[in-house]
């Protein structure tokens, strides 16, 4: 290709179009068609009349239930506290109840209300709904907190392009330093936007933050390690890493047993699910789950935290390099002889030049640079 600077945009182009396939892919593939996958529901009762019942609910949904039986109606509220089934049939001729928890998933929920309505609707009966576990007024489908989720994530990767590109010049250990300051401003931010603004949050906004921090740090402090080695290319990385994946999997919109085994699978391990489900244990389960949903985010954090260390052992030789490259030496006088007129010739006298000072890199190289830092945060923030 004979054009320089149509050379250059076609290769800007390639990561907006990657990223079109893979936002599509992701998103389309997670979120279209949610079918139920082995949902855990229950049903109350250990007569053999409710055991017939179960296993004729089982064996008309196939593999789309799981169904059990529990004893009593607290074992099931129980259960659904516990998050280990999604809903719960009390059988009745006349009032029969369905138990759920929206809390954990409205989307589940509804997806039980359409398994059993028409069970209690054969019977000629309505079907009473029951929900222990409501989410509060100020988020009546409790999706508020996948989109605080989304928020924190935008200001996490977008920050690793200034910190990565526009602080390339500086120290690891600083650009550390200021991952630290940059992680503490976005969970505030969350913080704030779950609390005082929106309301998601009535009780412990403390424990949302410091969950919020975990989340925000891991990231950056991947993104920023990933910079090191991958350049232009971070911002495609960390879109794959902390959207098209984390936000598909992170059960805010949809719980894992509504959507296809990949992004159910990764429901168990990733970052924004164990963000998501973490902060449903703080405000509505009475912490059931929430040491697990934080070692989660503390393991990613490490993660953040190695991949910097290894990018900060690659820099350090480089920047010696460099520094020894661009050293100031003082520069030395030589001295030749050369004959005077008024001399004789067995006198000479020493003459002194220095040799001009070496020239620094010119305005073009360095321009260049700062314009290719420019092209990449404006990219990263423009996505």
């Amino acid at each position: 290709m004979r054009s320089p600077a149509l050379r250059h945009v076609l290769t800007h182009l390639i990561t907006p179009l990657l990223m079109c396939i893979g936002m599509g892919l992701a998103y389309m593939g997670a979120f279209v068609t949610p079918e139920p996958h082995h949902l855990p529901v229950a049903v109350v009762g250990t007569s053999p009349q409710a055991k017939v019942f179960a296993q004729t609910v089982k064996d008309t949904a196939g593999d789309k239930l799981d169904v059990r039986t529990v004893a009593t109606r607290a074992d099931a509220v129980d259960l659904l506290t516990s998050r280990d089934v999604t809903g719960a049939y009390v059988p009745s001729a006349h009032t029969p109840e369905l138990l759920v928890a929206s809390a954990a998933s409205d989307m589940g929920a509804t997806a039980v209300e359409k398994v059993f309505t028409p069970v209690a609707a054969g019977q000629g009966v309505p079907l009473k709904v029951t929900d222990v576990a409501a989410p509060v007024a100020d988020d009546p489908t409790g999706q508020g907190l996948f989109f605080l989720l989304i928020a924190l994530s935008i200001g996490s990767y977008a920050s690793v392009a200034a910190l990565g590109a526009a602080g390339a010049g500086l120290a690891m250990r600083v650009r550390a330093l200021l991952v630290l300051g940059v992680s503490a401003a976005v969970s505030g931010i969350g913080a704030l936007l779950a609390g005082p603004v929106f309301h998601l949050a009535h009780h412990d906004l403390a424990g949302v933050w410091g969950m919020a921090w975990l989340y925000s740090a891991g990231i950056l402090f991947i993104g920023v390690g990933l910079h090191t080695f991958l350049k232009r290319w971070t911002t495609l990385t960390m879109m794959v890493l902390f959207v098209m994946l984390n936000f598909t999997s992170s059960g805010g919109l949809f719980r894992p047993e509504l959507q296809n085994g990949f992004f159910g699978t990764l429901h168990a391990f990733w970052n924004g699910a164990g963000f998501v489900e973490g902060i449903r244990s703080l405000l509505y389960f009475g912490d059931d789950g929430l040491a697990r949903t934080v070692w989660t985010l503390v393991v990613w954090l490490l993660v953040g935290l190695v991949v910097t260390g290894i990018a900060a052992l690659y820099e350090r030789p480089r920047r010696a390099r460099h520094a020894a490259g661009h050293g100031e030496t003082a520069p030395q006088p030589t001295f030749t002889p050369t004959s005077t007129p008024t001399s004789t010739p067995a006198t000479t006298r020493l003459s002194a030049s220095v040799p001009a000072p070496a020239r620094p890199a010119g305005p073009e190289t360095e321009a260049a640079a700062e314009a290719e830092i420019e092209e990449e945060v404006e990219e990263t923030v423009g996505v």
